[in-house]
């Protein structure tokens, strides 16, 4: 069993509301790392079920008020917009501590909760999960951020921890903000994929070919990130200073894809101070690229 810290009661049974991807992903690793997960309730008993039969010793409940009933710690990993009808339809009892996972949410959807003396707090996995099977497998390693007050912030940093994962403390009104920065990163990106093999479409390559073809370099990218960081992370035109080349760049676009032509100017202007910064891009060139790109 992983050392708890400063929790003033052993904390012995887990709960979830919930049994998606992020709940499913929780409640099998945190299983495999020692904590007993008990219990588990969902809007369809068949997807209790099913989580349950992959944690041993887990039972599926019907009634979320089991759950509540039944467990010290319980985490609601409903969809968001359901996190609040949830916490509002259960009795909490004094010591229940009760944890919800939504990315952009903040302890005040919490708020029936902690009125009736349970102690509340979040944390989410700063994670893409496209699928059951892949949120299992991507969770372990991942960033968590976390919400509260006191003990149970040491006992989330803990679990985190136990999923060898770096956990990260978030004030109030940090959360939004957090996330519509994971948004940008993760959601967006794919946003971007899309629009890149849209351009390959106008050359006769299809989606799945065109995105073969850029996986090496989409790879070959985050690890630059992570490697060299910003900003001598980026490569390409703009950190070059090659003008000519962006001026072919949205000539090609305006001509084959100009419903793109806007998204290719806007983030190559905010590319601009990124090659600044890297000093491979001087003031001259820059002026020369930005005015290309409002220029389109």
């Amino acid at each position: 069993m992983p050392k708890r810290r400063k929790w003033p009661n052993v904390m012995t049974k887990i709960g979830f509301i919930g049994a998606g991807k992020v709940g499913t992903a929780l409640a099998v690793q945190l299983s495999n790392k020692g904590y007993p997960v008990v219990a588990v309730a969902s809007r369809t008993f068949a997807s209790a079920e099913k989580l349950a039969e992959a944690v041993p010793g887990c039972k599926a409940y019907e009634n979320v008020q089991r759950i509540a009933d039944n467990t010290d710690l319980i985490f609601i990993t409903t969809p968001d917009d359901a996190i609040l009808e949830v916490v509002s339809q259960i009795k909490w009892h004094k010591g229940n501590l009760v944890v919800h996972c939504s990315g952009a949410g903040s302890l005040d959807i919490l708020e029936t909760a902690q009125k009736t003396g349970a102690q509340v707090g979040a944390i989410h996995p700063l994670q893409s999960f496209a699928s059951v099977e892949q949120a299992i497998k991507n969770i372990p390693g991942s960033t968590f951020g976390i919400e509260g007050d006191g003990p149970i912030v040491d006992l989330l940093e803990e679990m985190a921890k136990s999923l060898d994962g770096k956990a990260i403390q978030l004030g109030a009104g940090d959360k939004v903000l957090y996330h519509a920065a994971a948004v940008m990163a993760c959601n967006y990106f794919v946003t971007l994929m899309q629009m890149s093999t849209d351009v390959w479409g106008k050359f006769g390559v299809d989606t799945n070919d065109a995105i073969e073809a850029l996986g090496p370099l989409l790879k070959g990218t985050v690890n630059n990130i992570i490697n060299a960081g910003l900003p001598n992370c980026l490569t390409g035109p703009i950190a070059r200073g090659d003008a000519g080349t962006i001026q072919m760049h949205v000539d090609a676009l305006k001509a084959k894809a100009p419903k793109l032509l806007k998204m290719y100017c806007d983030l190559g202007l905010e590319t601009i101070p990124i090659g600044i910064a890297k000093g491979t891009l001087d003031k001259q060139k820059a002026e020369e690229i930005k005015n290309i790109l409002e220029d389109k």
